[in-house]
């Protein structure tokens, strides 16, 4: 709404230029959306009361754990809907509504948030700690990732290399004696298409002493104004292989192309020109997942990648909705993995940022710093009253909504495999559990005194408190060593 207004306004109220910002527009977002989860809170919880939605402690597993936690007994879960709730209300307020990464990840937070309702909703009517069962809740986030999985099959949201670089010229003198000497009706066409002054330069370069640093940037800027020519090339230069990438772009026709499309087919066609002497661009980046740490090496997964996605958002919202059992835990270490990946959006959403860290670009991911940084108000907001002791606990409202909108971010931002290391403390908790039922299966023992793993502490004699706090320090050691990462490449 703020965005919409500005534009509207910017023409008597030039200041009101800076709401059309998103990084304006996520600090917006962030202090709302804590404003209205301390504004919203003390209302929530006492319809929550009134309700009786209140949390059920089990006995009959663990004697030490429920002496531990019986005094939680009655406080009132569900509290996760003031997350979704405060969410929403922020990025309404400062984001544009015609962006569609922010749908996806708001769509994946909400539908999350309704299987997580329906858990909770259950127990309440049962009065009991059993919800829905787990197949139903499966199916939910089997749902949620695969309509997000088939989207982004459909609808790519990277974008193909278009511009030159100068790390992308892998020989500089076979590059200009090709274009100098114009031996093919292709590389005839780059060469006439250049200035009198750039004909200058190709003629003078490739002196058996190299290239100047300042000869090969004038080469690159000139070959990029040339890319942007929407006539650089006709069909009696190039005819692109069937299904190929150029060749699909081509039989949409050139007038439905968009800009950044048109640039892409001239990239193409001047590696077709000049062979073997740019590096190569893959096709299909968006079913394409990046290796941390090594800026080249892309995993291609075709119509796979929608499994893929499935399998992000089931493992992501179940491990944080394990690690949901101590007062602030799952809240506070939800809160250090959405800043990361908010950070990570700002810097794939810049095509230079993202250029020189080796990122894939995904230029409409401004958004979703918006979205990540309305999530991170309204998760502080919530910790406020989520603290120990806790006034509110999220449920499965809470967990399986915030575990989606992580997973949901990864995958926007195109860093699926960095998730385990943001999000390394839920996977300990996870890996904790399968590990524990593995072992009591396979050796009749146990690895664990409890699991998850915050209880196996518990139980070991720490307090509560300290247990979330040094949860809380793992979960930023982790943000911090994904953060890392990125500069490796």
């Amino acid at each position: 709404m703020f965005y919409y207004l500005a534009v509207a306004l910017i023409p008597r109220i030039s200041a009101l230029n800076v709401l059309t910002y998103h990084t304006v527009r996520a600090g917006g977002a962030a202090l709302t959306g804590f404003i209205l989860c301390l504004i919203l809170g003390p209302w929530v919880i006492r319809q929550l009361r009134a309700l009786k939605v209140g949390q059920f402690i089990k006995k009959e597993h663990v004697a030490d754990l429920h002496a531990l936690h019986k005094g939680k007994a009655g406080t009132p879960t569900m509290g996760g809907v003031l997350i979704l709730l405060s969410t929403t209300l922020s990025l309404f307020l400062w984001s544009p509504m015609d962006n569609r990464l922010l749908w996806v990840a708001l769509g994946a937070l909400l539908m999350l948030g309704i299987v997580g309702f329906l858990d909770d909703f259950i127990k309440l009517r049962r009065k009991h700690n059993d919800g829905l069962s787990a197949r139903a809740k499966f199916a939910g986030q089997i749902l949620t990732g695969g309509v997000m999985g088939l989207y982004l099959l459909f609808n790519p949201i990277t974008v193909n290399p278009t511009y030159l670089f100068e790390r992308d010229m892998t020989d500089w003198t076979p590059i200009a004696r090709a274009i100098r000497e114009a031996q093919t009706p292709a590389t005839a066409r780059i060469w006439n298409a250049l200035n009198p002054q750039t004909q200058t330069i190709f003629r003078e370069a490739g002196a058996e002493t190299g290239f100047h640093q300042f000869t090969q940037q004038i080469m690159v800027q000139q070959l990029n104004e040339l890319l942007e020519d929407p006539t650089l090339f006709t069909a009696e230069q190039w005819v692109p292989e069937a299904d190929s990438e150029a060749d699909g772009l081509l039989r949409r026709g050139r007038e439905s192309l968009s800009t950044r499309e048109l640039l892409r087919l001239n990239r193409l066609f001047l590696e077709h020109a000049i062979p073997d002497q740019f590096t190569a661009t893959p096709a299909n980046l968006h079913t394409r997942v990046g290796v941390p740490g090594f800026k080249s090496w892309l995993i291609p997964l075709g119509p796979l990648y929608v499994f893929f996605v499935i399998f992000i958002i089931v493992s992501i919202s179940n491990a944080v909705n394990l690690t949901d059992g101590l007062d602030g835990l799952a809240a506070g270490a939800s809160v250090v993995s959405i800043a990361a990946f908010a950070a990570i959006a700002y810097v794939v959403s810049r095509a230079d940022w993202s250029s020189y860290l080796y990122l894939m670009y995904v230029p409409e991911a401004s958004e979703l710093f918006v979205f990540g940084a309305a999530l991170l108000g309204t998760g502080l907001g919530f910790l406020w009253y989520n603290a120990h002791p806790a006034e509110v606990f999220m449920g499965d409202t809470g967990s399986l909504a915030l575990g989606g909108a992580i997973g949901t971010m990864a995958i926007l931002t195109k860093q699926e495999l960095l998730l385990p290391i943001i999000a390394g403390l839920f996977v300990m908790e996870a890996a904790s559990v399968v590990i524990q039922v593995a072992s009591f299966k396979l050796t009749g023992k146990r690895v664990f005194r409890m699991a998850p793993l915050h209880h196996h502490f518990e139980l070991l004699g720490w307090s509560e408190t300290k247990v979330t706090m040094r949860f809380w320090i793992i979960a930023f050691l982790f943000a911090i060593m994904s953060l890392g990462t990125l500069k490796l490449r």
